[in-house]
């Protein structure tokens, strides 16, 4: 095997530029190949981390109505509906799949807070002393939640970075007073989210998705909540789960756990945002339709295999004498078989191997020219150069078959 290994390697550099063009279907195939699935592996990655909690791992159970529309904001408190405490908190870190856990209230958008005389309309949560490490959210200056502000319904507010900009100028926050609902809250604290995702806008609703909450977020203790909003209102739970593999699981357990202790008169149950299922069938949509472009860039690596089969049967007719040679000195039939099957399987192995190379060298390049989210995949990249061999072992078959069974005599009187 060694010696037809050598042999061929010497047969593609003593024609260089025939075998370069032989191997370019399978180089162009390969490389079309490698880049599709670098591109699919790399955008279902970034759906992953923008669409699955930015790589914290969180999902969102709320309280819902079984008959239509449920939003704390604008709707009236459900009546008879048990409020989450602690003690449910607490139970749910029993639950498989769930790390962490946090109760919070929150305004998409909320009016009436004030600095000075700038205003602020963003985010406003009601947060327990849980919520920031679940969400993953970064100390920056000042301090986070202590205990005592819960207890003691202390009046205080930790702002999200982006406010400093755009509340504040620039100024320093700590200890500043805001005013939310006509109530002063003194600043403690800033943070910044522990994995930031900059999101790709292409659409309007790109832009409305991103620009939700683009002028930060206040948090506040949730035992301060009644003081600014409503009495009363269900509390929505963050689920932090062990893995993004694990998400859906928590999320349905912590919903179930709930609904079992859900005193209600009314049709209400608590649901888990299951953003890993939403994420799921964008994935698969993606991946379906880079499916039919890899089934055409296969299209490429058929003629690639006919131009090994063209050039092997060529090899043949010009190396009859040769092969005639080694037949009279006593040379079997499978020997060569074994050669020219060698032969073409080194070819489109180097084919293979350079189309490997050239399609991770491009998937880069479209990465840094336009964007394109990338990640190579290794086991792709192994396969695709398996793959190669065998096209150039199944081409290269027939023309094997026809030099093993060329007659010596026959093959020594050709010229």
């Amino acid at each position: 095997m060694k010696e037809n290994i050598l042999l061929s390697f010497q047969s593609i550099l003593n024609h260089r530029l025939r075998s370069l063009l032989t191997m370019l279907g399978i180089i162009i195939g390969i490389a079309s190949i490698i880049t599709i699935v670098s591109t699919i592996k790399g955008t279902n990655e970034q759906i992953k981390s923008n669409l699955i909690g930015s790589g914290n791992n969180v999902v969102t159970v709320s309280l819902s109505s079984v008959e239509g529309y449920y939003d704390p904001e604008y709707s009236e408190i459900p009546n008879n509906v048990r409020i989450c405490t602690e003690k449910d908190r607490k139970e749910l870190l029993s639950l498989s799949g769930v790390k962490d856990a946090a109760l919070y209230l929150q305004r998409t958008w909320s009016e009436g807070v004030f600095f000075r005389n700038n205003s602020f309309s963003g985010k406003v949560v009601g947060a327990d002393i849980n919520y920031l490490s679940v969400y993953g959210y970064r100390l920056d200056k000042g301090r986070g939640f202590i205990s005592e502000d819960f207890t003691a319904r202390r009046k205080v507010v930790i702002v999200e970075s982006t406010v400093v900009a755009s509340l504040f100028e620039g100024e320093d926050p700590i200890g500043q007073t805001l005013e939310i609902k006509g109530e002063p809250f003194t600043v403690v604290g800033i943070v910044s989210p522990g994995n930031e995702t900059k999101l790709k806008i292409e659409t309007p609703e790109d832009y409305y998705m991103y620009n939700q909450n683009s002028s930060g977020t206040l948090f506040v203790p949730i035992d301060c909540w009644p003081v600014l909003y409503r009495y009363d209102e269900p509390p929505m739970v963050a689920i932090k789960s062990a893995s993004t593999d694990t998400m859906t699981v928590a999320g349905t357990n912590a919903a179930n756990a709930l609904n079992k202790n859900l005193v209600t008169g009314e049709n209400y149950k608590y649901t888990a945002v299951d953003i890993q299922e939403q994420a799921s069938q964008i994935q698969e949509f993606t991946s379906s339709t880079n499916r039919q472009l890899i089934w055409i860039a296969g299209i490429s690596l058929l003629v690639g295999g006919i131009g090994v089969m063209n050039i092997m049967l060529v090899s043949v007719t010009e190396r009859t004498r040769e092969i005639g040679l080694k037949k009279a000195i006593g040379a079997k039939k499978k020997r060569i078989l074994l050669q020219f099957l060698t032969e073409a399987g080194v070819l489109t192995f180097l084919g293979g191997l350079i189309g490997v190379l050239a399609g991770i060298g491009f998937s880069f390049l479209l990465s840094g020219l336009i964007g394109t989210p990338t990640a190579i995949s290794f086991p792709a990249c192994l396969i695709a150069v398996v793959f190669s061999i065998v096209i150039g072992v199944v081409f290269g078959l027939i023309p094997a078959v026809k030099a093993s069974n060329l007659n010596p005599i026959d093959a020594l009187r050709r010229d």
